[in-house]
């Protein structure tokens, strides 16, 4: 009888162990730790590296957070940052100041920012999570960074020069060609305006003009839009004397 209850015990202690092996997985809880793929920054931007975690437990005080670094070049992987309560940050290194932490343990939220981008910074940045007793699942993710050059940006100042610039003589040579098409331009014969004492006629020799007859006026556009001859001979006809009527009897 003793022997059938001590065999019986014994069946009973393989069997629980035998449950607590088969199931011991399922008992202990689980987290699960999720970045982006990739992320793409331009340089002297400020980035944030976006890491959550889901977990059963509660976050206590005994859950920590690490970032590492692997080059793009490759490379051992590069602790940068830890956290344990409180945030400890690089103080050398390419990271040294440039790391900030932006989680919220109690969101799921473990994620950091990296302060002015450089072209150096790219690479692979793995987050880890640890939370006890959760030890299963998918305790690390990574993050693939790119940074690129940032392109030139243009200021309003400068687009304003440089219209000036360009529109302003535009402007202007154009107002100045159609002014020219629009007022015609008074143009004098060379043949008409300088003859000699001899091919002048009475009225012209004593400047009588016919009864009737209006002076014409010497407009603004022509005076404006008058090419260099003519400019020349309109002042060089200013100029010149009358002649008076003895100058031109001894002429004659």
């Amino acid at each position: 009888m003793r022997g059938l209850r001590h065999r019986n015990s014994a069946l009973n202690v393989v069997l629980l162990l035998y449950l607590i092996v088969c199931f011991a997985p399922f008992l202990v809880s689980s987290i699960t730790v999720n970045t982006p793929a990739e992320l793409h920054a331009s340089k002297g931007d400020t980035v944030t590296l976006s890491c959550t975690f889901t977990s059963t437990s509660r976050p206590t005080s005994k859950m920590s957070v690490d970032w590492s670094y692997r080059p793009q070049k490759g490379g051992p992987p590069q602790s940068f940052f830890h956290f344990s309560s409180r945030a400890f940050p690089s103080l050398e290194g390419q990271f040294a100041g440039r790391i900030q932490w932006s989680g919220i343990p109690a969101r799921g939220e473990a994620s950091i920012s990296l302060i002015n981008a450089t072209l150096k910074d790219n690479g692979t940045y793995t987050c880890s999570v640890r939370n006890p007793p959760d030890v299963h699942g998918s305790p690390t993710s990574h993050i693939v960074l790119t940074v690129t050059p940032k392109a030139p940006s243009i200021r309003f100042s400068d687009v304003a020069v440089l219209l000036c610039f360009i529109l302003l003589p535009s402007t202007i040579i154009t107002l100045i060609l159609i002014g020219r098409m629009l007022c015609p331009k008074k143009r004098h014969s060379q043949s008409n305006n300088y003859r000699s004492s001899i091919e002048v006629t009475e009225g012209e020799q004593y400047d009588i003009k016919p009864l009737g007859a209006k002076e014409k006026k010497v407009s603004c556009c022509d005076l404006w839009l008058m090419d260099s001859e003519g400019e020349e001979e309109y002042y060089n006809l200013k100029k010149e004397p009358l002649m008076d009527e003895g100058y031109a009897e001894s002429q004659c």
